[in-house]
């Protein structure tokens, strides 16, 4: 696995296992994330070994957001059989997806702001895989989503239930917070094709794991997501499919919330208010 990442200052990085070097002492064309999308998309990113500056390990690295800005932020609901049982919901027939606005990201690390209490007393955190188009693209196959797709972001998502609950109509206000979505540090880029599907989610709070399913479990996989809205409208670099979450745990200020996905990598954030 290759990974793409950008400093706390906004340089951008090219890692392996454990540790990162700029972007540019591997690929000198390259200036930012966003410009090695298409390269990772097409699997055509050097290697951390051919760099000519010296590797620094993960460790003593400060992480800000994998991409100065993202492109259009999709999440999808009710994804796992599993979770739409527990919310009493039908499991969906299409994708059921709603779109977030920009100003939901945080960076890694949070924190997570939680509303006034005016406005929502029961705010959930939900662990999910995310995929990062590389290309602009339109109505693709399921079977070439891999040659359109830069790479895989574990995310914190949230939802003020209780607005939501009030009415399903105001998805788009209960999870439209500021700080409502968390990702990872850094872009996993696989290195030939990836099979997600013996992948494990896990949304942990203090330390307790509050959900945890397969990719495999999803009602709609996230080659099958892209593929669907591929044919609605134009992806492009940078725009962001969160692919559902396995279950949802109710967060308070002072609560550590951790998205897990296996081979793809964590994301922690503090919750305050």
């Amino acid at each position: 696995m290759k990974y793409l990442a950008r400093t706390a200052t906004g340089d951008p990085l090219l890692g392996d296992d454990g540790r990162y070097v700029p972007l540019g002492a591997v690929e000198p064309d390259l200036k930012s994330v966003r410009n090695a999308l298409p390269r990772a998309a097409a699997g055509d990113l050097g290697d951390v070994a051919d760099a000519t500056a010296d590797p620094v390990p993960t460790e003593d690295v400060s992480f800000g957001a994998p991409l100065a800005s993202f492109g259009k932020l999709w999440g999808i609901g009710l994804n796992y059989e599993e979770h739409a049982g527990d919310l009493d919901e039908q499991r969906p027939e299409e994708p059921a997806s709603f779109t977030k606005p920009s100003s939901v990201l945080t960076g890694p690390g949070g924190p997570i702001r939680l509303p006034p209490e005016s406005q929502s007393e029961r705010v959930t955190a939900e662990a999910e895989l995310a995929v990062v188009m590389g290309r602009t693209c339109r109505n693709v196959d399921e079977a070439d989503v891999g040659n359109v797709v830069a790479g895989y972001l574990p995310v914190i998502d949230m939802t003020a239930e209780d607005v939501l609950q009030r009415n399903p109509r105001f998805l788009t206000r209960a999870k439209s917070y500021d700080t409502f979505l968390v990702p990872g540090a850094a872009l996993a880029v696989p290195e030939g094709r990836l099979d997600l599907e013996p992948l494990s989610v896990r949304t942990e709070v203090n330390g307790e794991v509050r959900a945890e399913n397969e990719v495999r479990n999803m009602l709609f996989p996230p080659a099958e997501i892209v593929s669907f809205h591929s044919d609605v409208m134009t992806l492009e670099p940078g725009d962001l499919f969160s692919t559902g979450t396995p279950g949802a745990a109710p967060i308070d200020p002072g609560d550590e919330v951790r998205a897990v996905v296996e081979s793809i990598g964590t994301v922690d954030a503090p919750v305050t208010r």
